[in-house]
């Protein structure tokens, strides 16, 4: 397990999911499953249940993040939303560059770099996404591609304003397929990703900076993922949609840090 002054985070993230009536539900059920959780637990979800599941949310342990945001403050930006939306919202965490936002909608590091700098003048804290595709790994590239991805995010930044920066590990040929990295291979990249923001940053940031690991986490494998030294949480994508399942993983079985 990893140091105890890394306490673990699951967050949920609803994608393009649920009606607020859904979201309402869920995100009760998650609070009330969540209370005795050993991490820190988050849900990012869909812009418009924001400030309803903030409702919900108020006074409890769980935390509320959107799924995306743009860097500019305000304008003529058709479709986006600013960080301090996010916030006006009810919002407190947001992701950034998940591999659907690089993938489908052509995002590059320069965006996530500025995205990131306007994220953290919100207050708020960003969940920076970083992973290879399944060819990528097959040729090799698996470690160039995070570094790139890495650096593109972090540099420019000082030390100090980093702080509450969160990284997502997504092997992008694990998401949605059913398959997962072996908690070997998660822990190899995670390690890796440590090593980098160490060399990008400083080693202060590398050994307090949280790594979660974000490829088709379940109930049935986040137990193992867990155990990993430099697996710091979860980032849940389909799993996080159903209550017993969420619970499950936010109440993982592995010894609590530190004890």
């Amino acid at each position: 397990m990893s140091s105890p002054k890394r306490r673990p985070l699951i967050a949920g993230n609803w994608k393009m999911n649920l009606s607020l009536a859904q979201s309402v539900e869920l995100a009760k059920a998650i609070k009330d499953g969540t209370k005795n959780s050993p991490a820190d637990v988050a849900v990012c979800v869909p812009f418009t249940a924001i400030p309803v599941v903030a409702e919900v949310l108020k006074g409890s342990q769980v935390r509320l993040g959107g799924q995306d945001l743009y860097w500019e403050a305000q304008g003529a930006y058709t479709g986006e939303i600013s960080a301090g939306q996010l916030v006006d919202a009810g919002a407190s965490t947001v992701i950034i560059g998940h591999s659907e936002r690089r993938r489908l909608f052509n995002e590059t590091d320069e965006a996530v770099q500025k995205k990131l700098k306007s994220a953290l003048a919100a207050k708020l804290v960003p969940i920076v996404c970083v992973g290879e595709t399944l060819d990528e790994r097959q040729t090799q590239k698996t470690w160039r591609v995070l570094e790139t991805q890495m650096v593109g995010a972090l540099r420019g930044f000082k030390p100090e304003e980093l702080g509450p920066v969160i990284i997502a590990y997504e092997p992008v040929w694990a998401i949605g397929t059913g398959q997962t990295a072996t908690p070997t291979q998660a822990q190899e990249a995670h390690n890796f990703l440590r090593k980098q923001a160490g060399k990008i940053v400083g080693e202060a940031f590398s050994s307090s900076v949280r790594i979660l690991y974000g490829g088709s986490v379940t109930a049935e494998n986040v137990d193992t993922l867990m155990a990993q030294p430099d697996v710091d949480g979860a980032l849940v994508g389909g799993a996080s949609l159903k209550a017993p399942s969420f619970v499950r993983i936010a109440n993982f079985q592995v010894p609590v840090r530190g004890a």
